[in-house]
């Protein structure tokens, strides 16, 4: 049967969500290229407060750590009036160490205390100076207008359109689309955060979250810019990304049907959550059933406060969330990755695949391969200085196509809700590795 809605009720589902398109997923000409309105917002943040951003995530970081053993202190149940600040702050164990370990190390790193392996400037100073501004900023706007995109029908219309291309393909359902085009267009960590939402809200199974948050985050394209200037090879971008996509198109198929995301439980996150129907009802085709669900989705939206209440909310647990977990995991790992011989033990087993495969200095390459579990831009980093194009092309391609690294989209999920824990990380990213290198090489000798 068919609705008939009234004006205000239509422009209620299509203003948001074009806003939302406009902020996420539309490329806006700029002085450095293109780039989208969210992560232009960000830079303008960053360039405004830049000389304030290292001490306001020290303070962010350190007030976190004393909140939460505040919250351990007085107990769940005096948190019981305020469910948001409850689920924020009364984590347990293993999650209140980590932060009070992110507190300790974002003071020493902000006051140069401590050992130098702690605050040098390839460790401590690249995390709190660096990667956690850009945090602050991206997650900043993407938290504030993350509902536009959520809230008001957006996922309705795309999921029932997208849902005959990534059920069959992908074993998702459609909504998921949104998810990996506001990571490719926008940032991973806008990814692995729609992800989480949707997963809390009921809408994806454990395995649905787990698969879409370690598969579908990808790295953005302004990230792959970044990471291929880095090999000083901008003129090769093009090249570049439709390497970037293939190997990830092929890792999209295989990674959902092989453990251990397809050991996942099909069970939502709570008895209540049903998750979405996509059956489409007679009398509709995928069209008019997917605007009608945007429409009476929209319609569920009452007020102004209510968006800003959301999007507060999003701001604070990124801010609070996140960035600990980023601190704490991903210093410990660039201290490894900087001061001892642990990942070039691990690239070890690489040298003879990677001659097997003709890629010009294998022993060098080798030492960068699993670097990339660290943070995705040590492999570009080490890998800058050898010779051979055609091995920093690989090297670039694979750090980008691996996804999972712990400085951030590794931190981001293992400080959400997905379902995710750090021994499956470890084995993702073993499996991106071997499925993309083979695909990436490939492509390199057709290239080169």
């Amino acid at each position: 049967m068919k609705h008939s809605y009234t004006l205000k009720e239509q422009l209620k589902f299509i203003i948001p969500s074009l806003l939302g398109i406009f902020f996420f997923m539309i490329p806006v000409k700029t002085a450095d290229g293109f780039s989208i309105p969210i992560a232009i917002l960000a830079n303008w943040v960053q360039d405004v407060l830049a000389g304030q951003l290292s001490l306001i995530m020290m303070i962010i970081i350190s007030l976190t750590a004393v909140l939460t053993i505040l919250a351990r202190v007085i107990g769940i149940d005096a948190l019981a009036k305020t469910p948001f600040f409850k689920k924020l702050l009364y984590v347990n164990w293993f999650w209140t160490i980590a932060r009070v370990l992110a507190a300790a190390f974002a003071i020493m790193v902000y006051f140069k205390i401590g050992p130098e392996a702690i605050h040098s400037e390839d460790t401590g100073q690249l995390l709190l100076d660096d990667l956690l501004h850009v945090l602050f900023a991206v997650f900043l706007f993407a938290g504030i207008f993350l509902p536009l995109l959520m809230n008001f029908g957006l996922m309705e219309l795309f999921g029932t359109l997208a849902t005959k291309i990534m059920r069959p393909l992908f074993k998702l359902p459609g909504r998921s689309s949104i998810d990996a085009l506001a990571s490719w267009i926008g940032d991973g960590t806008i990814g692995v955060l729609l992800t989480s939402k949707q997963y809390e809200d009921g809408y994806y199974t454990k395995r649905e979250a787990a698969v879409i948050g370690t598969t579908f985050s990808v790295v953005s394209i302004t990230f792959s810019l970044v990471v291929i200037a880095q090999v000083n090879l901008s003129h090769m971008f093009v090249p570049f990304y439709i390497t970037i996509l293939i190997a990830g198109l092929v890792a999209a198929l295989v990674m959902p049907r092989i453990p251990p995301l397809s050991r996942k439980a099909d069970t939502y996150i709570n008895e209540q959550a049903s998750g979405i129907e996509e059956a489409i009802p007679e009398g509709h085709n995928s069209l008019s059933f997917g605007y009608k669900k945007a429409v009476d989705r929209a319609k569920k939206e009452s007020s102004v406060y209510q968006f800003v209440k959301e999007g507060s909310q999003n701001v604070l647990d990124m801010w609070m969330g996140v960035a600990p977990v980023v601190m704490a995991f991903g210093l410990v790992a660039l201290i490894i990755a900087e001061y001892t011989p642990v990942f070039q033990w691990l690239g070890m087993p690489f040298i003879p695949i990677l001659e097997l495969m003709q890629v010009p200095f294998a022993q060098e390459a080798s030492e960068t391969i699993l670097i990339g579990f660290a943070d995705m831009f040590l492999p570009s980093l080490i890998g800058s200085s050898i010779e051979a194009e055609i091995t920093r092309f690989i090297i670039a391609a694979l750090s980008v196509t691996q996804l999972i690294y712990m400085s951030e989209v590794g931190g981001l999920l293992l400080g959400s809700k997905v379902p995710v824990s750090f021994k499956d990380l470890i084995v993702i990213f073993l499996l991106r590795t071997l499925i993309t290198l083979p695909i990436i090489v490939l492509m390199a000798h057709i290239i080169f």
